[in-house]
C-alpha cells in the first residue's frame, strides 16, 4: 500500500461532515444577520409579508407574528425576525446532527453535501441563506430523527401535522416538498398506510386551497407605510415584485436552459448514489416522484436554483436517515481505493467547481474553487 493509499483509507468522513456542518451553520447565521441588519427586501421583507395590509394572504401569517411580538415587547422587527430565524436555523443543524451522530458516513455520503446545490449550495449562493424554507428544513429532519428513533409518537404526528399547516401559512413551499415526509414514512414501516398518509396531506392542501381561493396579493399598497410606521424601509424586494415570471424565463431561456445541465449533473450524482442501496429501484421511484409533484414551483416561479436545492437538503436528510447505525459518534467508513472512489471523487472536484445560481443563471464555473481560490484574487487586482 503506498503512502496516498494509507492517507485515503485513514481519511474520516464523518469528522469532515462535522466539519462542513459546523462551517455551513455559522456561516448561514452570520450572513442571515447581515441581511436582517440591512433591511434585506428579498429575505427580511419576505418574513415581513402581513395580514395587516389587505387580509388573508400567502405567506402573511409570519409578519402578522412578528407585528404583535413588537407589539408586546417594543423590540425592532429586524431583531425579533432575526431571533426566530437564528432558532429555527440551529434546530435544524442541530437535528440533522442528531440524525448522522450515531451513523456511519461514507465517502459517497459526504459527496451529497458537498454537491453544488447541497450544504454547498449555502456557501456557494448567499442569497440561500435565512429564507422560510429553513422552517421546513427543521422540520423535515426532526421529524426523519424521531422516525429513525421509533419516537414519532400519535401525539407528535398531530404535532408534525399542526407545525406543516402554519408552515403552509408561512410559505406555500411547504406544500411542494410534502412528498419527503410520507416517503421517510414508508422507507421506515415498508408498508404504504394510506389513512396516516392523509392528515399530512389534508394539513398542507387546506391552507393551500384556502389560499388559492381567498388570498390577497402580497402587497396590497399599504404594506410599506405600515412597515415604515414600525421601523423597516425596503428599497427593493418582495414587496417591489412585480413581474410575469413566466415571460421572465423565456426572455432569459438562454441562461435558464442551463439548468437543464445542472439537473442533469445532480441526477447523475444521486442515481450513483443510488446504485449502492438496497431499495434502489423503490426508492428512484419514490424520488422522482417527489420531484414530479413539485413541477408547478418550476412553472409558477423563477427560483430554480433554489427549487433543485430545497430538493437536494432534503435528500440529504432521507438519506441520513438510510445510513448504517454504529455506536460511535465518529464511525466511518474504510475507503477502498476502487472504480466508486474514483468516481465520487470526480463528482465532488466538479461540484466544487461549478455553481448554480437561485434565478438566471442555471450553471456558472464560479463554483467554491472559484470563490475562495480566484475571486479574492480578482478583488485585490480591482483594488489595485
Amino acid at each position: 500500500m503506498t503512502v496516498l493509499e494509507k492517507l485515503i483509507s485513514r481519511f474520516n468522513s464523518k469528522i469532515f461532515i462535522y466539519f462542513l456542518v459546523a462551517i455551513t451553520a455559522i456561516y448561514t447565521l452570520v450572513f442571515t444577520f447581515l441581511h436582517n441588519l440591512r433591511s434585506d427586501g428579498y429575505i427580511l421583507g419576505d418574513w415581513l409579508v402581513n395580514y395587516q395590509d389587505g387580509g388573508f394572504k400567502r405567506r402573511g401569517l409570519s409578519g402578522s407574528f412578528f407585528f404583535i411580538l413588537q407589539d408586546f415587547t417594543g423590540i425592532k422587527l429586524n431583531i425579533l425576525v432575526y431571533c426566530f430565524q437564528f432558532t429555527i436555523i440551529s434546530l435544524f443543524f442541530y437535528y440533522y446532527f442528531k440524525l448522522i451522530q450515531y451513523k456511519e458516513a461514507t465517502f459517497l455520503y459526504l459527496s451529497l453535501l458537498l454537491s453544488s446545490i447541497g450544504f454547498v449550495g449555502l456557501l456557494n449562493c448567499v442569497d440561500y441563506v435565512g429564507k422560510k424554507e429553513f422552517i421546513v428544513f427543521f422540520l423535515f429532519a426532526f421529524f426523519v430523527y424521531l422516525t429513525d428513533n421509533n419516537k414519532l409518537t400519535r401525539i407528535r404526528e398531530w404535532g408534525f401535522c399542526i407545525a406543516l399547516f402554519v408552515s403552509t401559512l408561512f410559505h406555500e413551499v411547504t406544500l411542494f416538498f410534502l412528498p419527503y415526509f410520507l416517503i421517510t414514512l414508508y422507507l421506515k414501516s415498508g408498508k404504504l398506510e394510506i389513512a396516516r398518509y392523509l392528515k399530512y396531506i389534508l394539513a398542507v392542501f387546506i391552507p393551500a386551497v384556502l389560499l388559492l381561493l381567498f388570498g390577497k396579493e402580497i402587497n396590497e399598497g399599504q404594506s410599506l407605510n405600515i412597515l415604515k410606521e414600525r421601523g423597516v424601509v425596503f428599497t427593493r424586494g418582495i414587496f417591489f415584485w412585480d413581474i410575469d415570471e413566466r415571460q421572465y424565463i423565456l426572455d432569459h431561456f438562454n441562461e435558464y436552459k442551463l439548468y437543464i445541465l445542472s439537473l442533469g449533473i445532480s441526477i447523475f450524482h444521486i442515481a450513483f448514489y443510488l446504485k449502492y442501496l438496497a431499495e434502489r429501484k423503490i426508492i428512484s421511484i419514490l424520488l422522482i416522484g417527489a420531484f414530479l409533484f413539485s413541477l408547478p414551483l418550476f412553472y409558477l416561479a423563477i427560483d430554480w436554483g433554489r427549487w433543485m436545492y430545497i430538493h437536494m437538503m432534503f435528500i440529504i436528510i432521507l438519506f441520513g436517515l438510510l445510513l448504517k447505525k454504529t455506536d460511535s459518534a465518529y464511525s466511518s467508513e474504510t475507503i477502498i481505493i476502487n472504480k466508486k472512489f474514483y468516481v465520487t471523487l470526480l463528482i465532488i472536484v466538479f461540484s466544487l467547481i461549478y455553481r448554480v445560481e437561485m434565478s438566471g443563471r442555471g450553471f456558472t464555473f464560479e463554483g467554491l474553487f472559484y470563490r475562495i481560490c480566484i475571486a479574492p484574487l480578482d478583488l485585490l487586482n480591482k483594488m489595485l
